[in-house]
């Protein structure tokens, strides 16, 4: 699989032209959402129809076959209000994939059942808590198949136009959106996207002058710390679309939330 003329390039790629689109994209990151739909042709449908001013850059299939939509140099409708450091309105800086699953269920007598009506077997569902909140309840499961194709757009993606981060829908729009949810293993794709392994934190750097530490994410909380200096390099712990939980690389003790504004991914090669 490659990227030209910022199309995919493979056999299980189809192509689909949305008229559903914006202007030119400069991609920063990448950002992953569920269709909570009848199937991957439906979902299409619904993203090439103009009625619904909806679209995506691509839409993976249960059985790995991917749909491209737009070109990734164009703006396409996905995020909706959504924030991530410091931006807003993220279909301007997104690339966006849709997956192929059914979202959250409900419980009927022995089966699941999706908002349209199918059933679902217990095997083909997980039982969890959103990370969010809101108590356990059932989510549709993706496909082996699906998630490795996953993996392996997400990183050629992060690759070729350096995205900055892969992050889920419910991460940019928390409390309105909930995909792709806790079925979807969003820290191990994110990882190997963007080249680290799971237990080594995302670094950051401080852009401000002056940076307050704060015990909770909101300027109403009280300092955590006194202020971080510009260049300090953060850990991050806990993302947020407007604060972030971080530490201090260089102090330890050094822990609590800063506004998303005044941080940026930290690029540059760390020594050792």
């Amino acid at each position: 699989m490659k990227i030209e003329h910022h199309r995919l390039v493979d056999e299980a790629v189809v192509y689909r032209d949305s008229p559903n689109r914006g202007g030119v994209l400069r991609p920063r990151l990448l950002l992953l959402h569920y269709t909570a739909g009848r199937s991957a042709e439906s979902a299409v449908a619904t993203l090439c129809n103009p009625a619904s001013k909806s679209s995506a850059h691509l839409v993976i299939a249960r059985d790995g076959h991917i749909y491209q939509l737009l070109p990734f140099d164009v703006v396409a409708w996905h995020a909706g209000v959504s924030q991530w450091m410091g931006l807003s309105g993220l279909n301007q800086h997104a690339i966006g994939i849709e997956l192929d699953n059914a979202g959250q269920l409900r419980r009927v007598g022995q089966g699941y059942v999706s908002w349209f009506g199918k059933v679902y077997s217990e095997n083909e569902v997980l039982l969890a808590e959103h990370q969010h909140g809101g108590g356990v309840m059932p989510w549709h499961t993706y496909t082996e198949v699906q998630i490795e194709r996953v993996r392996e757009v997400a990183e050629l993606l992060v690759s070729h136009y350096a995205l900055e981060d892969v992050r889920g829908h419910d991460d940019v729009a928390r409390g309105r959106k909930l995909d792709p949810g806790p079925a979807f293993p969003m820290a191990s794709v994110r990882s190997r996207a963007l080249g680290r392994s799971e237990d080594q934190p995302a670094r950051y750097i401080v852009t401000a002058d002056s940076l307050p530490v704060r015990q909770g994410p909101g300027f109403q909380f009280a300092p955590a710390a006194a202020p971080l200096h510009k260049g300090a390099v953060l850990l991050l712990v806990e993302p947020g679309d407007r604060w972030s939980h971080v530490e201090a690389e260089a102090q330890s003790d050094v822990e609590g939330w800063v506004n998303n504004r005044f941080i940026t991914p930290w690029a540059a090669p760390l020594p050792g």
